[in-house]
Parts: C-alpha cells; structure tokens; sequence
C-alpha cells in the first residue's frame, strides 16, 4: 500500500520533525519543499536568487513557482511505499493542483498556538537553526508575523478543504515531539513500523 501524506503548519509546529519520524519508520519518502529550496540557495541558482527577494520580506513564494518545483520533484518517483509532503500547498491554488495531480492520502495539522510559535522559532534562530525556506527569512519577530499572518489568511483556510474531502486529522502539536508522534501514527492507522530507528 502507498500513503501520500500531507504535513501542515505554521512555522514551528514541528512539520519536518514529525515528517522525518514518519519516513524512518515507514520507509516513506520526505518530500521538504524547504529543503528543495534551501538546496538551490546552496548552490546560488536563478531561482535562489528569485526565491531570496521575497523570503526576505517575510512573503510566501508564488504559487507558480512552488508548484513547477514539487511537480518535479514528485515526478522523479522515488517513493514506493510513500511520500509525506512537508510546506506544501500553502494555499488554496496549490492545494487544488494536488488534487488534479495525485490521489492523497491523509492531511495532519499540526496545532500550536501562535504565541509558541513564535518561541519556538526564536530560539530556533538563536542557536542558529533557522528556519523557513531561509535562515534570514526568520531572523526576525517582524518577517515571522508577517509568515503567520500568510499563514492563518491563506493556509488555515485549507483545512476545511481537507475536511471537506475526509483527509484532515488534526493533531495537538503543543507537546513533547514522541507524544505528538504518537498520536500522528495512531490516527494514520499506520501500524508497527517497517524498520527499526538506528
């Protein structure tokens, strides 16, 4: 069976660490749309450069990029058993893509309030963690209200879209990570894991 798994969040919810767990023990594919794009700053590409402009206002990317970037990383079809989708879609034209394009799974949102959001991404920047698609793009109380305010306009809006379709499960991300995993694996019905963590 193949699962394609949705993460959603704000900033801080704890989207790339359940995502990892997930693939550990599943043998799932984490498919991080920060990642993707932290590997293009990295490397000092035309869309880097793009890309750099408008994270460091605080601004979400456009939809047409984002999405021209994760139909190209699905399409390298390197997940047999699944994938689970970390940062993406942030909004609604993005959500309406995945579902001309792929037959999902399950959408988990990971709940915390905006006060703890804010912690956890501060003291993420100063130990030097980051965060986002970019360091910079956080490094600030003022960019992270402006990501929050993206974020509860345009993609907290996507749940009922979810709910409408049965795929949303939504989880308390205010805890311990093993609690809050615990309950993500619970509610997938994904059983035992297929392998052991090192």
């Amino acid at each position: 069976m193949m699962d394609k798994i949705i993460v959603i969040g704000p900033q801080g919810a704890g989207k790339g660490t359940q995502a990892e767990l997930l693939c550990g023990d599943y043998d799932f594919v984490h498919i991080s749309i920060g990642e993707i794009f932290r590997w293009h700053m990295d490397h000092h590409t035309k869309l880097a450069a793009r890309v750099q402009r408008i994270m460091n206002e605080g601004r979400l990317v456009p939809d047409e990029i984002v999405a021209e970037v994760v139909s190209k990383r699905l399409q390298e079809h390197d997940w047999n058993w699944g994938f689970v989708l970390d940062g993406f879609p942030r909004t609604r034209l993005q959500a309406e893509y995945l579902f001309e394009n792929w037959n999902l799974d399950k959408a988990v949102y990971l709940d915390i309030p905006d006060k703890i959001v804010h912690d956890r991404v501060m003291m993420r920047v100063a130990l030097g963690q980051g965060g986002g698609f970019t360091k910079r793009a956080d490094d600030n109380p003022q960019a992270l209200r402006i990501r929050l305010q993206e974020f509860h306009e345009k993609t907290a809006p996507l749940l009922q879209l979810f709910q409408n379709r049965s795929m949303l499960i939504t989880i308390d991300g205010n805890r311990a990570i093993e609690d809050v995993y615990a309950e993500v694996v619970a509610e997938l019905h994904l059983g035992e894991p297929t392998r052991k963590r090192p």
